[in-house]
This record gives C-alpha cells, sequence and structure tokens, in this order.
C-alpha cells in the first residue's frame, strides 16, 4: 500500500506515522508537503498530529485552506480513504470533511496521559479489525480536543453509526470522569456519512509497538490497511 502523510508548518507526529507504516507495518510511506497540489498514487491519506501553522487563529483554521487539501477534497469525495489524528481531526472538521468542531478542553488545560477508548461500531475502515469489547489504551496531547456539535448533528451522528470511539473508563463506561476533555457524549472520534473519513484524538501511532508501554493503535492501522486490501482485491475481481 502507498500512504500519503500531510506535512504542515508545525507537524510534529508526521514521521511518528511513516515510521508505523514502513517500519512495523512494511508499507510504503512518504511525506506530502503542505504546498502539494497533487497526492501521487497515494491509496490512503494521513493527516498527522502536531501544530500546524502555530495553531494561529484557531486549530487547523490555515491549515485547511493548503494547497494540498484540496487534492485531499477530491480524493475523499471520490471514496478515498483519509483519517486524521488529533490535529489532523481538527483540520478535516475545519475543511468540512467531518461534521462538528474542536474547542478548548472543557478544563481549559492541555492534557497529556494515557485514556481508555471503546469501539462502538466495527463497520468502518478503522475499526474492522478491532476485537469486540477491546478496549483501546492510547495516548492524548491536546489543549482544544473538546467535541462540540449542535443537536442535529449528535442526533444524525448516533443514528447513522458514525461515532467510531468513546472515552470511558477501564471498565469500560463512558462517564464524566473518564472524558478527559469534556467532548459531548464522550465522543473521542468519528467518521463521515461516507464513512471513509475518520478522525481521533487520541494517537494510534504513539502506541503501535510494545516497547512503547503499549501496541492497541495498531489495531486501527491493522483495520486501515485490511479496508485497503479488501477494497483492491475488490477493484481486481
Amino acid at each position: 500500500m502507498n500512504f500519503a502523510v500531510l506535512q504542515f508548518p508545525g507537524s510534529n507526529c508526521d514521521q511518528d506515522v511513516v515510521h508505523v507504516l514502513r517500519n512495523v507495518f512494511g508499507h510504503a510511506a512518504r511525506l506530502l508537503w503542505h504546498k502539494e497540489s497533487s497526492l501521487g498514487d497515494a491509496n490512503a491519506i494521513i493527516v498527522p498530529g502536531g501544530f500546524s501553522y502555530g495553531d494561529y487563529l484557531r486549530t487547523g483554521a490555515i491549515a485547511r485552506f493548503s494547497p494540498v487539501m484540496e487534492a485531499v477534497q477530491t480524493f475523499a469525495a471520490n471514496g478515498g480513504l483519509v483519517l486524521g489524528v488529533c490535529n489532523g481531526f481538527q483540520i478535516l472538521c475545519e475543511a468540512g470533511l467531518l461534521p462538528g468542531a474542536l474547542i478548548r478542553n472543557r478544563s481549559l488545560q492541555f492534557r497529556c496521559e494515557n485514556v481508555f477508548l471503546k469501539t462502538t461500531t466495527t463497520n468502518s475502515p478503522y475499526t474492522n479489525q478491532i476485537p469486540e469489547g477491546k478496549l483501546l489504551r492510547l495516548p492524548i496531547a491536546h489543549g482544544e480536543g473538546c467535541y462540540f456539535a449542535d443537536e442535529e448533528t449528535l442526533t444524525k451522528l448516533r443514528a447513522n453509526d458514525q461515532i467510531l470511539w468513546r472515552y470511558v473508563n477501564a471498565n469500560g463506561e463512558a462517564t464524566e470522569e473518564s472524558n478527559p476533555n469534556g467532548s459531548l457524549d464522550n465522543i473521542a472520534g468519528i467518521c463521515n456519512e461516507g464513512r471513509n473519513v475518520a478522525g481521533l484524538m487520541p494517537h494510534p501511532e504513539r502506541a503501535s509497538e510494545p516497547f512503547l508501554g503499549c501496541a492497541d493503535g495498531r489495531l486501527v492501522f491493522q483495520s486501515l490497511i485490511h479496508a485497503l486490501e479488501h477494497n483492491l482485491m475488490a477493484k481486481a475481481a
């Protein structure tokens, strides 16, 4: 598989994602500078975490106007798989590729810690390899990770099975205490109606190897790779 990992001024998780895709999973991955207008032969796009453009104005607000994002818009409209992590999630929301917005944490503090996630559906390219009942332990590192949307949008997300992950405690319960940023409905990650674009605030790339203390994040990438392989087999048939 060929992955393109976007790189903006201020990205700081781009190399981590490339490392996981290349060295953990053995697939081709390259950095794609924000001024590029073509995605090349990429099978999937990863919009990584960091502080694109220093988070000036609003997280993701400037990055969404980068030339590369026009190509990402077209790629997504044609069914291409796009995953945004942390700042990448914020950028995808700002670009209108995902509904809602990420705002300041309820505590008004930057949160850097491990959290538990419950996968609420395996019906997506990003969750299909996560065992039922398996809680993911992933790190977060953000100051603006509070997911917000109006009630109409939340209702649609629930009805369309678009909520992929929720913050939970070690018992799998979505409590107020287990919610690190005040996200509505404990939402940690969602997908679009077409299910090909997704975003989450926790960092799977930072928990994809055992020596990092946890490898639960591998399941997100395994799901994406499985979906890509399935799509290629379907096209070849």
